[in-house]
Order: C-alpha cells, then sequence, then structure tokens
C-alpha cells in the first residue's frame, strides 16, 4: 500500500505484516541496521569499505533493502519527508511520530478511540454492513497504536451490536403489528349508539351531543 498522509494506520498494519514475513528486514527496522565492525586492541572500529567481507556485503544489502521497501510504499509527499534519512528505522520513527505523536499524543489518541469503542452503537439509518466498517476502522486505529483487545471481547461487542439491531428491528415490527392491529380492529367496531364503524358508543359523537343537550336542559329547568 503507498502512504498518502490520510490512511496511516491502514498503511502501517499492512506495511508490518508484510515486513514481518522477511524478519531480517524488520528488525533492522525496529531495532536500527548493523554496522560492519572489527575489534581492534580491545575497542570496535567500524570497518573501512575494504575491509568488507562477504557477510558485511549482506548486512548492508539488507540494511539498503528494508529503505527500499518503505522508500516504495510511500507517495511523493511521504518520501520527500524522509528520503534524507540514513536508515529505515529512522524513517519509520518519524513516520511513526508525524502520525501518532510523541507518547503522550498517542495516549491521548488511544482514550479517544477507546472512548468510541465503548459507546459504539448503530447510528440512524445505518445499514449491518458500514456499521461493520465503521467499527472495525476504530479496533484498527486501536491496533496500530498498540492498544489490542482479544477476539473474545471482540465477539462480545459485536454480539451486542448485533443484538440491539436485531432488538431495533423486532421492536419496529411489532409496533408496525400493533398499530396495524389497531386500525383494523377499529374498522370493525360498529357503535350501538349510532350504528356506524370505526369507534364505540363511549366515542359516539351523537351521545357526546345528546349528553350536552340534557345539560343545557337541566341548566334551563334550574
Amino acid at each position: 500500500p503507498s502512504l498518502n498522509g490520510n490512511n496511516y494506520s491502514y498503511w502501517k498494519t499492512r506495511m508490518t505484516i508484510f515486513i514481518q514475513s522477511l524478519y531480517q528486514l524488520w528488525n533492522i527496522i525496529t531495532n536500527g541496521p548493523e554496522i560492519p565492525t572489527k575489534i581492534f586492541n580491545g575497542q570496535k572500529f567500524s570497518k573501512l569499505d575494504s575491509e568488507y567481507n562477504e557477510l558485511d556485503y549482506k548486512l548492508l544489502q539488507l540494511k539498503a533493502k528494508a529503505k527500499h521497501v518503505i522508500f516504495c510504499a510511500l507517495s511523493p509527499s511521504e518520501f520527500n519527508r524522509v528520503s534524507s534519512l540514513d536508515s529505515a528505522k529512522e524513517m519509520w520513527d518519524r513516520l511513526m511520530v508525524t502520525y501518532e505523536g510523541t507518547n503522550q499524543v498517542k495516549d491521548t489518541k488511544i482514550n479517544r478511540l477507546v472512548h468510541d469503542y465503548k459507546l459504539f452503537t448503530m447510528l440512524e439509518n445505518e445499514n449491518i454492513s458500514s456499521m461493520y466498517a465503521r467499527f472495525n476502522d476504530i479496533i484498527n486505529a486501536l491496533k496500530g497504536l498498540g492498544k489490542v483487545y482479544t477476539n473474545h471481547e471482540l465477539v462480545r461487542i459485536r454480539k451486542i451490536l448485533m443484538d440491539k439491531k436485531n432488538f431495533s428491528k423486532k421492536e419496529l415490527k411489532r409496533i408496525k403489528g400493533d398499530t396495524s392491529k389497531k386500525e383494523k380492529d377499529e374498522k370493525e367496531v360498529v357503535c350501538y349508539e349510532c350504528d356506524k364503524p370505526g369507534h364505540i358508543r363511549l366515542e359516539c359523537p351523537n351521545l357526546k351531543k345528546k349528553k350536552e343537550n340534557l345539560k343545557k336542559k337541566a341548566m334551563i329547568t334550574t
């Protein structure tokens, strides 16, 4: 994948898996490259180019290959950000600080994402596919920052979300069913005061008029 400035979490996850398939490169990126050295009078010195042996050349090739792997996965603007650095580790760390921030900034981002994770719920008019895509974006972002949830936790939260979704559907169906049944029942009801359908005697307009007339007559009489 190519890092374009807007997809760092996705890029980092993909690149980590890819580079770990060539674990010597991953070791160079995370721990720094080994420099060919020699021991002289009990002290360690860097070797001259003329002193390199076959093993030294292999180490240098791995160092260059680690840089090459990262370079090939960067957009032009991201390439310019790290092209002057000497090692793949420096490049990797620079990108990490740029997009994840210092440890303090990183912790702040983790707290915000954990908050989103704990309060995650389905949005109105959102389908299941969109809901899971949004949920997985949060999980992947947390994973990129080093916060990983177990499969048990993820299965639990997904089950809760599905239960909420199913509950909402059942409730909506029940409410619609009750409303339809009520409307149907109302149509079948016939008032025995006026013999018209749609209401019972207590709700009959004719009965209400009769009661009002009786009250008026009573007031006139008194």
